[in-house]
């Protein structure tokens, strides 16, 4: 399995790592050495509560009353953390204000706004000051404060501010459809929505007045409506958003107990309703501080990752402002005016770390955008990639057009955890199509059928030990069903994720996309990502979709969706080059029977490419129920994929 080296750290550069003092910290308090980082994951797997404790004692996690023990039911699905504990997420984060309250806390880059700064005491004040005002509007522990606004410092402001009070928080993207969003919000039935009546996006105001007005309707629990005017008027009986900020009040955080409800979070519901995902405030202050050491952060840093509000990253985020690094977050079009838009912005803000999905990374490549002879990129040290594989031949553009000293470490988890599962490594090599290791703390492995342990073999990831930042529940799933079956229900007591993954003997791992979009052709099984990498390895192809419609004993039909490069002819001197790639790279036996152009590959609001959907309505499917367009970022694509369907139905 194992690509070629692409770099590899110095020792000072690992031994200056917050994973390197975390390795000392843990010999000097526990007494204990290792031979290598796969000896320390075997420890922080096997001992669950000297290695979650040694994670709170070295980040100093903020408690008026610590737990007497972090691990305290190990069972799954039914574990139980950190029981006696009383903490709030909201303090965590913002006791890097104490002494530092003019240092940058926050830069702001948006279409909308333009640019903004915050300190950290700013950050603080007006999260008093919005809390103070929600407290004010009866906004308790364990209400629902829901927002529907863009990855801009509202948001987090609001979230902060909500979760100092013990509410739990919720939001949606501003361009989500409206009955998305109510699918969402519904479930959980809010007191408070705060929303942004419109933006601007790839230099075109957008107005979500009559929009957020449906949603308003649809929410008979909301008792205040807290609005952020763009592009109308304010709404009567909304208040004013600059309202809520500016009032002196004390930061006044309450204290919750560990497993308290945090927030709450969706999956992406391109198949049904969306299960509305419970984390608790203990859970993802521990999670974001190991992420932390796996993406080596500290409080010298400048991070950016992007992403939108409405994807896990946007919460995931705030792990870095957490340990009391400078967080840049970018609101806009990322191809406006052009693809060089976000480099330069990674390089006028001097980040030490940029993160972003697989597919910005693999776009920027196949448009031919070099940074390194673009902008300057010294401060920069770290590149991160997750939403999707990110292709070796990504890896070498990036290290070839980007820069070549620099630690690339993608990782690969999601929603339902708030972290990751494969991570990166600082004191590791990075080589090309791999993902470092297994993350600190998570029991990954690959699983065949009947749950053997499989080495350098694809099979399912699986997560055999419970992690404290798994959903504490489903919102109104009151028998805990829901929660079994998604994750509990293949494997006795043991997480099945939904993707395949190789891991070899070293610990590095390549993720093969989801195990229920899997290919099967005459017996051999293949993650769709091997197809993608060599199809979209072409310069002349800029996207690709494949599904296989093998079922219930059908001969396999594996049709090869292509999105041709700009200015290229979709021909037959295509479709041979793409069907050498496949043979050359993969095997013959995975030649499509059909090679077919569409304008568009359909996607999810966080970039996922919508394998599932178009598989269940090529096999059949009601095209009103195998998809929830209001879940996707490119609705209309799907209309394509409805005609092929009826096309192959009546021919």
């Amino acid at each position: 399995m194992s690509g070629d080296v692409l770099w590899t750290p110095t020792t000072e550069r690992y031994e200056a790592s917050t994973m390197a003092q975390f390795e000392r910290f843990v010999g000097e308090t526990r007494k204990l050495t290792f031979e290598d980082y796969n000896a320390m994951w075997r420890w922080s797997v096997d001992d669950l509560e000297g290695f979650w404790t040694s994670i709170w004692d070295f980040f100093d996690v903020r408690a008026s009353v610590r737990p007497e023990k972090l691990m305290v039911k190990r069972q799954m699905p039914d574990m139980e953390w950190g029981t006696g504990a009383a903490l709030n997420y909201a303090e965590n984060l913002l006791k890097n204000a104490e002494g530092r309250e003019d240092r940058q806390a926050l830069i702001v880059q948006s279409e909308t706004f333009g640019r903004s700064e915050l300190t950290w005491g700013e950050l603080r004040a007006q999260v008093a000051s919005v809390a103070a005002h929600l407290r004010s509007m009866g906004v308790g522990q364990g209400d629902r404060v829901v927002a529907i606004l863009p990855n801009t410092e509202a948001a987090l402001i609001a979230f902060l501010a909500t979760s100092s009070l013990g509410a739990i928080w919720s939001l949606c993207a501003p361009d989500m459809g409206h009955v998305a969003i109510l699918d969402r919000f519904k479930q959980i039935a809010p007191k408070v929505l705060i929303a942004q009546d419109g933006y601007v996006h790839a230099g075109k105001t957008v107005d979500r007045t009559d929009v957020l007005a449906q949603i308003s309707a649809g929410l008979p629990s909301v008792a205040q409506f807290v609005t952020l005017p763009v592009v109308g008027v304010l709404p009567e009986g909304h208040v004013a958003w600059a309202d809520l900020l500016g009032d002196e009040a004390a930061f006044e955080p309450t204290q919750v107990p560990f497993e308290h409800p945090l927030w709450i979070v969706y999956s992406s519901g391109t198949t049904g309703n969306p299960k509305p995902i419970v984390h608790g405030h203990g859970g993802i202050i521990l999670e974001s501080c190991k992420q932390s050491l796996h993406k080596d952060i500290s409080s010298e840093d400048r991070y950016s990752w992007l992403t939108s509000s409405g994807w896990i990253m946007w919460n995931s985020q705030w792990m870095a402002l957490g340990q009391g690094a400078t967080v840049a977050i970018y609101d806009g079009a990322v191809n406006h005016p052009d693809m060089g838009v976000l480099w330069r912005f990674v390089a006028d803000e001097k980040l030490t770390y940029f993160g972003a999905g697989a597919a910005y990374f693999s776009t920027c490549m196949k448009a031919g955008v070099t940074p390194r002879t673009e902008v300057d990129l010294t401060t920069l040290r770290s590149l991160g990639a997750t939403g999707s594989p990110l292709s070796a031949d990504t890896y070498d553009w990036i290290y070839s057009d980007v820069k070549a000293d620099q630690w690339l470490a993608p990782i690969s988890g999601g929603t339902d955890l708030a972290g990751a599962f494969v991570v990166g490594h600082p004191g590791m090599p990075v080589r090309a199509g791999e993902m470092q290791c297994r993350a600190l703390g998570n029991a990954v492995r690959a699983f065949d059928a009947l749950g053997n342990e499989l080495t350098g073999e694809v099979g399912e990831l699986v997560c055999t030990e419970p992690l404290p930042s798994m959903p504490l529940y489903f919102w109104g799933d009151e028998s805990g069903q829901r929660l079994f079956d998604s994750y509990f229900a293949d494997y006795a007591g043991v997480w099945r994720h939904g993707d395949w993954i190789s891991i070899d003997e070293n610990g590095a791992s390549v993720i093969y996309g989801r195990s229920d979009a899997t290919i099967n052709r005459k017996g051999l099984r293949l993650g769709s990502a091997e197809i993608y990498q060599a199809v979209e390895s072409l310069d002349s192809v800029m996207d690709s979709l494949v599904v296989d419609l093998e079922f219930l004993g059908r001969e396999s039909f594996m049709p090869l969706f292509v999105v041709p490069a700009e200015g290229v002819a979709f021909d037959d001197a295509l479709k041979d080059a793409i069907i050498a790639a496949i043979r050359t790279q993969v095997s013959a036996r995975f030649v499509p029977n059909e090679i077919v152009e569409v304008a568009e590959v359909p996607r999810t609001l966080s970039g996922k490419k919508l394998e599932v959907p178009v598989k269940k309505l090529l096999l059949g499917g009601d095209p009103e129920k195998v998809v929830n367009r209001d879940s996707m970022a490119n609705p209309d694509s799907f209309d394509f994929f409805i005609a092929y369907a009826n096309a192959r139905a009546n021919s």
